[in-house]
């Protein structure tokens, strides 16, 4: 979760997605330069709401505050930084934390002011000024200024994670404080600037004065949180098993139309449990309210106990307009033996989704194609002569080969009813033939050099296992020493981050967003590739390279659309992952005392934003023994 708990928020993580236009008036800075004074930025064309807007249009503004929500989260955690790759952060622990610019769940590619009232900026967007909220306070009452804007930036530039600070050093020129609630940044000259502005207004913001006085450090994992500016705040800790957030009775922008009808509960408490079947049981017996079911099988067949039939438990399915997320089995590219793109396919091969869907999943979910999934973004069948025109250049430079200008995008392979396929597995032994992995008198695949083809699943997961496992099956009947290994949540943080990278294959995300930027290079660049959190895999590709400064030159929607249509099909022909599966809904269980819009956003579920707690329902179900 991003500080605003579940809708479309602004963060240092997804800032880099958000951004142009709004009402629109100018002032005059240098004779010769126009400059816009706005209520908030969008990439292309101009902000949906204006500038008096009352209230976000999916939110209910009168919606009651009061009461509890709780949901489970996996595993454990040690630590309250979200911004350090050391422990494993609690959840919503970005919570707290505010930045000069928020999204919303309803429109693509805007930002509009939280701590500030306007922004200014150039039509070139070469910089941007932010005038802060004079009235914006801390949780402990202090006021935040452009001070700890200024600190807040020059702190993840230097001990944010490497990553965001290696992409965030080649973009800022220079920080200046104008006044106590006035800031500028100007940008180097030589970088695209369309995304600048919003990116700088998506950092959190945290207290210059409590960071030195109490010592603490961006980098390090710590059980002591950053003082924040937003609505929650932490209200008791049990490491490693249970965190509650309270809401702030002080909070300084309750009264924002942005924030009408929003952060409605007095509290959000997160239950952690090490087994799924445990906290499957513990939703039934009352321990937490709310479950967004992410298992087909528990969804399918385990919803009919007595507090569902009747009643008690609200199972439903909701609309969602979201993208996929990516999800896939990921290669580790800095593996020597999965070099080569044939041994990628034949893995890939190997997994049959449609045994999975129908066996495993009880039909419920669709194969994931493309990093872009579900939205109008995703290359489709062969390129248009405008994709062809960004790829020739790749193609005339040796980057990539001449077959990418007329096949068609790579599709995630079809399988049949068996769980192995056998036409998929004689294709698949084809290319690892070819590649010169051959299988020996003992049935298992070696190279030249007598080393086997060996491939270790990591999983952290107990509800992967029945996925897992017949992939591994399916595996070794193509000759390859395949095995899964269950590891817990800290070995699995470890093993997967940098510098460690200590795996072979694991599932992750190949992360996207709708309108993308600078944090390209940080999913899928190759200067990044040894030490970002985000590009697990290890992706080093010029051609993927070139085309990430392509999407982030771009400068209008259909532009911006073609490159990312031409870097999709790019990153599928480099087959560095095993597409999942993904659902165009929302699976939710909790008990019936929530109430949320009739009309949800098409980007958010929002149950932790713009939901509400109806007291009465509550009671009920209190009176009747229904919750613990």
């Amino acid at each position: 979760m991003t500080q605003r708990w579940a809708g479309r928020p602004v963060t240092a993580a997804t800032a880099l997605m958000m951004l142009m236009v709004a009402g629109v008036s100018t002032s005059p800075a240098r004779a010769e330069e126009k400059v816009i004074v706005a209520h908030g930025i969008s990439t292309f064309g101009e902000l949906q709401l204006p500038a008096d807007f009352p209230h976000l249009p999916y939110v209910n503004p009168d919606a009651p505050k009061g009461g509890e929500i709780s949901e489970w989260s996996f595993g454990g955690f040690d630590s309250l930084n979200p911004y350090s790759v050391k422990g494993r952060a609690a959840a919503l622990s970005s919570g707290p934390y505010e930045s000069i610019l928020t999204g919303t769940a309803d429109e693509i590619g805007a930002a509009y002011c939280l701590l500030c009232s306007t922004i200014e900026y150039p039509e070139d967007r070469s910089w941007v000024i932010f005038n802060l909220r004079p009235e914006v306070r801390f949780a402990d009452g202090s006021p935040l200024t452009a001070e700890d804007v200024k600190f807040s930036y020059e702190t993840f530039l230097s001990k944010g994670l490497t990553d965001f600070r290696t992409v965030l050093a080649t973009q800022v020129e220079s920080v200046e404080v104008l006044d106590p609630h006035r800031i500028k940044f100007t940008f180097k000259p030589d970088v695209p600037h369309r995304d600048l502005p919003a990116d700088m207004g998506g950092l959190p913001v945290l207290s210059k004065a409590q960071y030195e006085a109490q010592g603490l450090d961006l980098e390090e994992s710590s059980m002591t949180p950053f003082l924040g500016s937003g609505e929650y705040v932490l209200e008791s800790v049990d490491p490693g098993k249970k965190i509650v957030w309270k809401r702030n009775p002080d909070y300084w922008g309750a009264d924002l139309p942005i924030n009408r009808g929003r952060s409605n509960f007095d509290r959000i408490r997160i239950e952690y449990f090490g087994d799924y079947d445990a906290a499957f049981e513990a939703f039934k017996g009352g321990s937490y309210t709310f479950r967004n079911e992410a298992s087909s099988l528990t969804w399918t067949q385990k919803y009919n106990f007595p507090a569902v039939e009747d009643g008690t438990i609200q199972k439903v399915e909701l609309p969602s307009g979201a993208k996929a997320n990516g999800q896939a089995f990921v290669f580790n590219l800095r593996r020597e033996r999965f070099q080569d793109p044939r041994v990628r396919e034949a893995i890939g091969l190997m997994f049959n989704f449609e045994w999975s869907n129908a066996t495993l999943f009880g039909g419920l979910y669709t194969r994931i194609d493309s990093v872009w999934e579900n939205s109008w973004l995703e290359a489709v069948g062969a390129p248009t002569a405008e994709e062809a025109a960004l790829l020739q250049p790749l193609v005339d430079e040796g980057l990539l080969p001449a077959t990418i200008l007329t096949d068609e995008a790579v599709m995630a392979p079809v399988s049949g009813e068996r769980q192995l396929d056998r036409g998929n597995l004689r294709k698949a032994s084809a290319l690892l033939d070819e590649a010169g992995w051959e299988v020996g008198s003992d049935g298992l695949r070696r190279n030249a050099k007598g080393e086997t083809l060996r491939l270790e699943i990591l999983n952290d997961s107990p509800t992967f296992d029945r996925i897992i496992n017949p992939y591994v099956e399916n595996l070794k009947a193509l000759g390859i020493d395949a095995m899964m290994t269950r590891v817990d949540n800290a070995q699995m943080e470890a093993r997967t981050r940098p510098p460690q990278y200590d795996f072979d294959m694991v599932a992750d995300s190949a992360r996207s967003g709708y309108i993308s930027g600078s944090e390209l290079l940080q999913y899928y660049g190759s200067e990044t590739a040894d030490v970002s959190a985000f590009n697990t895999y290890g992706l080093k590709s010029p051609a993927v390279d070139k085309l990430v400064e392509v999407v982030m030159a771009a400068k209008s929607l259909d532009e911006l659309t073609v490159a990312t249509k031409a870097l999709d099909r790019v990153l599928r022909a480099e087959r560095f992952w095993v597409p999942q599966w993904y659902k165009a809904s929302h699976t939710v269980a909790y008990y019936d005392m929530y109430e949320h819009p009739e009309t949800l956003p098409p980007y958010a579920l929002g149950e932790l934003d713009f939901w509400w707690y109806n007291a009465e329902k509550a009671e009920a179900l209190k009176a009747k023994g229904a919750l613990k």
